[in-house]
């Protein structure tokens, strides 16, 4: 991985403030022991050892953990040690009064955040530790402008009389990082589909199911999901359309066909993640059209698998 991402990390300081408050918040000068675990260039780290924490341990594996190694030389930092494994890897790892991981991607889990903060509650904190972020909640709305679906839909208009079907297929059943105006939307706040809270054990595999009733005729194009990561109680980041611009943005997940409802009717939408070291992140999605009555006209399936070259 080249410098550039970490670079983009940096210069997002709706992120960096957010983190710098949650911190300052709950580490004692001279006394908190802090675990970053993915430290990257070592950011967290040192914020933490400017507040005045007595030990920071910084757990990166990537090749960047030697530039962490150097600034935190460069800045002075005291008490900070580079770990270069991943924090899972380590054997009989430091007690720690806090853990800190900004391990979160435009899909919430796809860097595998759950497993690896699920390993540090066990095995690195202390009882009554502080673990940051201390839960994630996933949002869910309907797409009802035409704009990216639009853009996935080229295939059909190649012409020369070439059918790109097999393409277009795999096209719209792809996840696409977007940026999704509010009034694109069928309901600007969403709804909750899923929450993770860091404070015990959660599932790597991920769920969830809502639905909308619309009142006047409305064709919906694609899922746009975001979410919120509570730091500390009071200290928030989001990914959410209406949040402050930040280095993440949604996600947009096509409808093979868009759905066209009638003012009564009902649109269900559906999402599932499984997530892992080894297999990387599988996405799956689907929506149903239902009739005023509740019964079921219609449902479509879409999966991140068909999306990939064979």
């Amino acid at each position: 991985m080249r410098i550039e991402y970490h670079r983009s990390l940096i210069a997002d300081k709706h992120r960096n403030e957010a983190f710098y408050r949650a911190l300052s918040k709950i580490i004692v000068p001279g006394e908190t022991v802090v675990a970053d675990i993915g430290a990257g260039t070592g950011l967290l780290g040192l914020m933490a050892s400017k507040l005045g924490a007595r030990q920071v341990y910084l757990y990166e594996m990537a090749e960047v953990a030697g530039v962490a190694q150097e600034l935190l030389k460069e800045n002075g930092a005291r008490g900070c040690q580079v770990i270069p494994c991943h924090s899972c890897e380590m054997l009989d790892p430091p007690q720690v009064d806090v853990v800190v991981s900004e391990t979160l991607g435009n899909y919430a889990f796809e860097e595998n955040i759950i497993a690896t903060l699920n390993d540090a509650r066990a095995r690195f904190l202390k009882p009554g530790g502080v673990i940051l972020p201390s839960m994630v909640k996933q949002f869910m709305a309907p797409v009802i402008s035409a704009r990216i679906d639009a853009e996935l839909r080229v295939w059909s208009d190649v012409g020369f009389g070439i059918n790109m079907s097999v393409a277009a297929h795999m096209s719209l059943n792809n996840a696409y990082v977007r940026k999704v105006a509010s009034e694109e939307l069928l309901e600007r706040d969403g709804v909750m589909w899923d929450c993770v809270d860091f404070s015990s054990k959660q599932k790597s595999t991920r769920k969830g199911e809502v639905s909308w009733k619309v009142r006047a005729p409305t064709t919906v194009y694609g899922l746009c999901v975001w979410w919120r990561a509570q730091l500390i109680d009071g200290v928030e980041i989001s990914t959410s359309p209406q949040a402050p611009s930040s280095h993440w943005e949604q996600l947009y997940f096509p409808i093979v066909d868009p759905v066209e409802l009638a003012g009564g009717e009902q649109l269900v939408g559906s999402i599932r993640s499984r997530s892992s070291e080894e297999g990387g992140t599988h996405l799956a999605w689907s929506v149903s059209h239902l009739d005023k009555d509740g019964k079921r006209i219609g449902r479509q399936v879409m999966d991140l698998d068909q999306g990939f070259l064979p």
